[in-house]
């Protein structure tokens, strides 16, 4: 399976999944659970196409793994920062499934992605030739 459409198939997973701990994490939440692991699976979605499209580019384990990292984090922050405003301290329960998810789809997609077409191989490796 190709980086972006094995992100896209596990960022979705543990969107579903980020979602479905609010549950745990917070059960006051439960009436808006549907909207919760709606939100939760498009942020694991758009995470997948960012994390799997820069895994293609890139074949750097550790700098895959800061980037989904920095991916989940950016796409957890402003969720947290709308529930802080409206009195909800629900940071550390947005914040720390959004970090894990970018950071278990950055480690799938360097390690278990398939690299893809010759066109998607890095630039330093097409300026250095066939035989790199």
């Amino acid at each position: 399976m190709n980086k972006i459409v094995l992100g896209i198939v596990l960022g979705g997973a543990l969107g579903v999944l980020d979602g479905l701990s609010a549950l745990v994490s917070a059960p006051e939440t439960r009436e808006g659970i549907v909207g919760i692991v709606a939100g939760s699976t498009f942020k694991g979605l758009v995470a997948g196409v960012l994390v799997g499209w820069f895994a293609r580019r890139v074949h750097s384990l550790p700098a895959g793994l800061v980037v989904g990292l920095a991916v989940g984090l950016l796409l957890a922050w402003p969720i947290a920062y709308l529930n802080a405003q409206e009195g909800k301290d629900y940071y550390w329960q947005i914040m720390l499934p959004g970090a894990l998810l970018g950071l278990i789809v950055g480690f799938a997609t360097q390690r278990y992605g398939a690299r893809g077409t010759p066109a998607d191989a890095p630039l330093n490796a097409r300026a250095a030739g066939p035989h790199a």
